[in-house]
């Protein structure tokens, strides 16, 4: 199936926000979306198949960093590598607006999202003991671009 991609608009915020409640027990609100998507640094990505959405990166992208704050697919379409063509338009935006280099955080033990991440050429720095709100830890992970 083709996958289209296009920059997240703030009309998408209700399609972002259900998207969020399919795809992550603690989901981010439609409220919380807008305030995303209302920075001036916001820079997000949209996936569709057909005219289904498929998948998001929530971002930011200001002077020379780039950060990774969401990234989600619906899990009927996961496993056919929408994540990571979701993750290249991203680099490639991010570059475009300026950024030399990405950051993200990503849970420990999400094994999938790391080999993404690592397939993307991010590297693994520290670990935040307890970030996630059920006490997880996160793995911060960056590339330079």
């Amino acid at each position: 199936m083709q996958i289209t991609l296009r920059e997240i608009q703030s009309s998408d915020s209700a399609l972002l926000a259900e998207t969020e409640r399919v795809c992550f027990s603690a989901s981010w609100s439609k409220s919380a979306i807008d305030s995303v998507c209302a920075r001036a640094d916001f820079c997000g990505v949209l996936a569709f198949i057909g005219e289904q959405a498929v998948g998001y990166l929530l971002g930011t992208s200001l002077f020379e960093t780039a950060e990774v704050l969401r990234i989600a697919v619906l899990p009927a379409f996961r496993g056919n590598h929408y994540g990571g063509a979701i993750l290249d338009s991203f680099l490639g935006l991010a570059q475009r607006k300026g950024a030399e280099r990405v950051f993200l955080e990503v849970r420990e033990d999400n094994a999938p999202a790391i080999k993404l991440y690592q397939s993307r050429g991010f590297l693994a720095g520290r670990t935040r003991k307890n970030y996630y709100e059920d006490g997880a830890t996160a793995v911060e992970m960056y590339k330079d671009l």
